[in-house]
């Protein structure tokens, strides 16, 4: 239409005879056309001035590889603390860059084995063989809740993960 000379105005009404409701707005098509009458014909933006990131450059990213090559259990904090960057800039680099994921080192079955499901057959049968022969075997039993003791500090989950690749095991 601006090469055809026509105004905004009247770029503005073609555009909503053609596509109704669904049209640009005004603002839009007076700011596209003031630029395509300016000689621009692209409608993305033009490069900007300023500070080139420097989060993102290829020594960086090789440095945050290496060191969750050294330590797989790093937290994004820690390696932000390292490197000097931001939190996101980590993440980024990690998720997209390195395509690596938050992976927990532990692994709990939720599925006893076959030889797991035999041996508790076993043991039941033999406790149950017990009680029949000792009439006074289930007093001896200690019972208690479903409380875990440990004699040590577990790992959390979050303090076991670790850093993999999707083809790492």
């Amino acid at each position: 239409m601006c090469r055809l000379e026509k105004s905004a105005s009247e770029t503005l009404s073609a555009l909503q005879q053609v596509y109704g409701d669904t049209a640009l707005k005004k603002s839009a098509v007076y700011d596209w056309f003031s630029w395509f009458k300016n000689g621009q014909e692209m409608l993305e933006d033009d490069q900007r001035s300023g500070r080139p990131s420097t989060s993102r450059t290829k020594e960086m990213i090789e440095k945050v590889r290496q060191l969750i090559h050294c330590d797989r259990r790093m937290t994004i904090v820690e390696l932000e603390q390292e490197v000097g960057i931001s939190h996101g800039s980590i993440h980024t680099i990690l998720s997209d860059d390195l395509k690596v994921r938050h992976v927990s080192a532990k692994f709990v079955l939720r599925q006893l084995t076959t030889d797991q499901m035999e041996f508790r057959m076993m043991v039941t049968g033999n406790l149950f063989e017990k009680s029949r022969q000792d009439p006074t075997f289930l007093t001896k039993i200690i019972t208690g809740d479903e409380s875990w003791v440990f004699a040590y500090d577990p790992e959390m989950k979050l303090q076991s993960s670790e850093w993999h690749t999707a083809s790492s095991r």
